[in-house]
């Protein structure tokens, strides 16, 4: 089994977005005390990456945030805070440059989770990967979506980077539980709710124990509550549903969730409470394990 050396939470790039958007049909009353919005009711949002580094030396990467590939009236419109691609800042001060960098699994390619693949935005130059070296992992399903997205979310996809990715020669579309670039110890669940093909990777070989990389089935701590779901989710009832079988696996291996989207809470473990409710237990601001 592939034992990870070194688990890190990295933060990338964040944004503010309109916090009935995140939390659909649950009413401000309850959501703004959990996210208080500001003037324009905004929450803030991470876009939190995950890095394993091996014992064997080998370093991936979970996700990449948002970046910071918009020119600058899109940044503003996404509410993308900074301008700088803050994920290589912040691998380099651990030590990881972005040539470095073995392989980048994907839970699917909206935006806010692919856009830091790319260089910064510059003036007149054309989009390019950030990282020379990388093998990309995807699932099949997310891949075919950004392919042929739904008017519902053709804006969510960005243009022109499945061309670029598939031009590395180095991407893995996952069909299965398991990936043969990762090898053992990654497995996936596959979740159908928020968009076709979301893959969640469950890392067995964490030093606090296994952790699973939730994406947007559930993006933070106020979304582990069963009936939270977002605007954005394509079946919030089939997502309800996956989301309970998830945690159900977590809260019975007492088991991490890694949250990408919580602006304060980087990791948790999942528990029950007397009635029945699912909570995050433990919670982590950041992770820095091994």
């Amino acid at each position: 089994m592939a034992t990870a050396m070194r688990l890190d939470s990295i933060p990338g790039n964040t944004q503010r977005l309109d916090g009935g958007a995140m939390f659909g049909n649950c009413p401000k009353a309850l959501w703004s005390r959990w996210c208080p919005p500001d003037e324009e009711n905004r929450i803030d949002l991470a876009c939190r990456c995950l890095l394993v580094r091996e014992a064997s030396g080998r370093t991936i990467l979970f996700e990449a945030g948002i970046g910071a590939f918009f020119e600058p009236k899109m940044r503003a419109r996404f509410g993308v805070v900074e301008d700088e691609h803050v994920l290589l800042r912040e691998l380099r001060s651990l030590g990881v440059e972005a040539a470095d960098v073995d392989v980048i699994v994907l839970s699917h390619l909206h935006f806010d989770h692919a856009g830091g693949l790319l260089r910064p935005w510059a003036e007149g130059a054309a989009p390019a990967l950030a990282f020379p070296n990388a093998a990309y992992v995807i699932g099949e399903g997310a891949w075919g979506r950004a392919a042929a997205p739904h008017p519902r979310d053709r804006a969510s996809f960005i243009p022109g980077l499945l061309e670029l990715l598939d031009g590395t020669g180095r991407v893995e579309r996952v069909r299965g539980r398991a990936s043969s670039t990762l090898g053992e110890g990654y497995s996936f669940t596959f979740s159908e709710g928020h968009t076709p093909g979301l893959m969640l990777t469950r890392i067995a070989g964490g030093p606090a124990g296994p952790i699973t990389f939730m994406g947007d089935l559930i993006p933070g701590v106020p979304w582990v509550h069963l009936p939270i779901t977002m605007g954005y989710d394509r079946f919030p009832e089939l997502l309800i549903d996956e989301k309970d079988a998830l945690l159900a696996e977590l809260v019975a291996g007492e088991e991490w969730a890694f949250f990408t989207h919580d602006a304060a809470i980087a990791a948790a473990r999942i528990a029950k409470d007397e009635r029945g409710r699912y909570h995050a237990a433990d919670p982590q601001a950041a992770i820095h394990w091994g």
